[in-house]
C-alpha cells in the first residue's frame, strides 16, 4: 500500500516537474490516472523551492528582483508546464470561434501572439502582487498558493468531463493526462491542497478560497460553454489563474 502510494506521488512529481524519480517507480495510463490525487503535493514542492529562493534572494535584493528569481525557479524546476497550457488555452480561445478550431490552436505547439501575451501579462501580475508583500507573507503565499492551485486545477478532472474525441482512451497523446479521478482521491488532493491554508489568518483564508473558488468555476464553466469539458492546457490555464487568485487575495489583505 505504501509502495504503491509512493509510486504514485513519483509519477505525478516526475509529470509536473524535472526532478528525478526513483528507477523502480513505473509508469502506465493507469498510474497516471490515480496519482491524480498527489497533483497538489507536488505544489508543496514547488511552492517549498519558490519560497526557499524568493527568502535568499530577498536578503540582499529588492523585493521584485526577489521575485524574479523565485518565478524563474519554479518555471525551471516544472519546465514551464502550466504557462505552456495557460498560454495555448490564450491562443485557443483567442484565436477559435468554434470548437474544433479552439481544440485545433491548443494542440499546435507553436505559440501565436494571444500566448505570448498571454503569458507575459501573466507574470507580470504575479510578480507585481508578490513584490508588494513583505518578504515573509510572499513566501507564505508562494507555500500556500502551489499546493491550493493545483488543487483548483484537479477539482476539474474529478468534475468534468474530457474535451478531446480524438483521443479515444481519454488521454492525449502528446501530453499523458489524468482524465479520472475517485471520491477517495478527491478527498485526498483537497486535504493536501487545503493544509497549507492554516499558514494564514481567518480573513486571508475567506479571502484566498473565496477568490479561488470564484476563478475555477469561472474558468470551468467557459471551458464548459466553449469546448465541452477540460483538456490537460485547460488544468494548467487554471493553475496558473488561481496561483496569481492566491497572490492578489493576499495582496489586497496588506
Amino acid at each position: 500500500m505504501i509502495r504503491r502510494e509512493l509510486e504514485l506521488f513519483f509519477n505525478a512529481l516526475r509529470f509536473f516537474t524535472r526532478l528525478p524519480v526513483p528507477a523502480w517507480v513505473s509508469w502506465s495510463n493507469e498510474l497516471m490516472n490515480a496519482s491524480a490525487r498527489w497533483f497538489p503535493a507536488v505544489g508543496w514542492i514547488v511552492g517549498a523551492a519558490g519560497a526557499a529562493v524568493l527568502w535568499m534572494a530577498g536578503q540582499a535584493l529588492p523585493a521584485a528582483l526577489a521575485a524574479v528569481l523565485s518565478t524563474a525557479a519554479t518555471i525551471r524546476l516544472t519546465g514551464a508546464f502550466h504557462e505552456d497550457g495557460w498560454g495555448d488555452v490564450c491562443d485557443g480561445f483567442g484565436g477559435g470561434w468554434s470548437r474544433e478550431q479552439i481544440l485545433t490552436i491548443m494542440k499546435d505547439s507553436r505559440i501565436g501572439a494571444y500566448g505570448a501575451i498571454g503569458i507575459v501579462l501573466m507574470l507580470a501580475a504575479k510578480l507585481a502582487a508578490l513584490s508588494s508583500l513583505s518578504l515573509m507573507s510572499a513566501a507564505v503565499a508562494l507555500l500556500v498558493a502551489h499546493p491550493l492551485s493545483r488543487l483548483c486545477a484537479t477539482a476539474l478532472i474529478y468534475t468534468m468531463a474530457y474535451a478531446r474525441d480524438d483521443d479515444p482512451d481519454g488521454v492525449s497523446r502528446a501530453k499523458p493526462l489524468a482524465v479520472k479521478l475517485s471520491g477517495g482521491g478527491m478527498l485526498w488532493a483537497a486535504l493536501c491542497g487545503l493544509a497549507p491554508l492554516a499558514l494564514l489568518a481567518p480573513v486571508q483564508i475567506a479571502w484566498v478560497a473565496g477568490l479561488a473558488v470564484l476563478v475555477t468555476i469561472s474558468a470551468a464553466r467557459h471551458f464548459r460553454r466553449r469546448i465541452g469539458g477540460y483538456t490537460g492546457d485547460c488544468l494548467g490555464a487554471v493553475q496558473q489563474l488561481t496561483e496569481l487568485a492566491v497572490y492578489v487575495a493576499l495582496s489586497v489583505q496588506v
